[in-house]
């Protein structure tokens, strides 16, 4: 896939990830690198006296995990994507265990022209990553600079 440009979005628009099974090992070496809390990284804890009864994901990784399956998909291929302004609304709804399959769901929130720069636009997507029993683990919005494909004549 070359990328999808700014135009090629819709309102509303579905985009369904693959599924992505999160192991053990790469639980505990993120969590290890940037979030060493004990429900992450001590399985000892975890399964004994943890609340969750064994480690469970950062939920920073979930987040990124969502926003790699999404870009994994080939939409901000090539030169489309120009970095992103933000990143709203994260909520954590449910632990993310050794072994879950993750999908992520995406829905177009917003496509909008910026007024001052035409050659490019505001994405705004909904992310909704759910395990193998189809709950949500983790939802967020992110905003996008994405090229549009045709400058409008001033």
């Amino acid at each position: 896939m070359i990328g999808r440009h700014l135009e090629d979005y819709a309102e509303g628009e579905v985009i369904i990830s693959r599924p992505y099974r999160l192991g053990r090992r790469e639980i505990l070496a993120f969590a290890n690198a940037y979030d060493p809390q004990p429900m992450h990284i001590d399985e000892e804890f975890a399964v004994g006296d943890g609340p969750f009864r064994d480690i469970i994901a950062s939920g920073f990784q979930t987040v990124a995990l969502a926003f790699k399956l999404f870009a994994e998909a080939g939409f901000f291929d090539g030169d489309v994507a120009l970095g992103g302004p933000g990143m709203d609304e994260v909520r954590w709804l449910a632990p993310v265990y050794p072994d879950d399959v993750l999908t992520n769901h995406i829905t177009v929130v917003e496509v909008r022209r910026s007024k001052s720069k035409p050659d490019r636009g505001i994405l705004r997507l909904g992310h909704d990553l759910r395990n193998q029993h189809d709950v949500s683990t983790v939802t967020c919005v992110t905003a996008s600079m994405i090229r549009t494909r045709n400058t409008p004549v001033e």
